[in-house]
């Protein structure tokens, strides 16, 4: 389902404090049309519910809250990305191409999510990238990268210090997802 890895970046938004549409919004950088769209399905299935607070001077304002569900959901999507990134870590390492390339093409939906989690190390992924001869635009359209990433990505693309530990899960960079 095309629309499920935004999904999980919402829920992830809300369960690290974005609570407020437009603080979900920033976070996300999903249109606004499409981010009430996936509020309301995150709310069908359970995943999320509404709260109405009082506001300061007497009104009523909406929070968004995650579920045990939605965060049980959260935290498995995560595990799952960790284990993706290791795979693709253990076959950059062992130097098997044609093997990296088919995992990278079968599980490119999967990036935007690994980026804004901080699962990925943006600087081993750009030497993935070099390594099958493509470019990270071929597997990452421009509209998935999370806000904050963008830079992330050039100054990696662009050559930078290539040293460090680049285990799997250090996430390497800090996306600001209000933690």
């Amino acid at each position: 389902m095309e629309e499920e890895p935004k999904d999980i970046i919402v829920l992830g938004a809300i369960r690290n404090g974005a609570k407020k549409f437009d603080k979900i919004r920033s976070k996300t950088g999903i249109d606004p049309q499409e981010l009430n769209k996936i509020l309301e399905k995150l709310e069908q299935r359970g995943l999320i519910k509404v709260e109405k607070k009082k506001g300061f001077l007497g009104g009523e304002r909406i929070e968004l809250q995650i579920t045990e569900k939605g965060n049980n959901e959260v935290q498995q999507r995560i595990h799952e990305m960790e284990q993706k990134w290791n795979q693709m870590t253990q076959l950059y390492k062992l130097g098997d191409k044609k093997k990296l390339e088919e995992f990278m093409g079968n599980n490119k939906s999967d990036f935007a999510m690994m980026m804004f989690f901080g699962i990925m190390n943006m600087m081993m992924f750009s030497m993935m990238f070099s390594m099958i001869g493509a470019s990270m635009g071929s597997y990452v359209p421009a509209d998935q990268i999370p806000p904050g990433a963008e830079n992330q990505m050039s100054d990696s693309e662009s050559g930078g210090d290539m040293g460090g530990d680049s285990g799997a899960g250090d996430g390497g960079y800090d996306i600001d997802i209000g933690f």
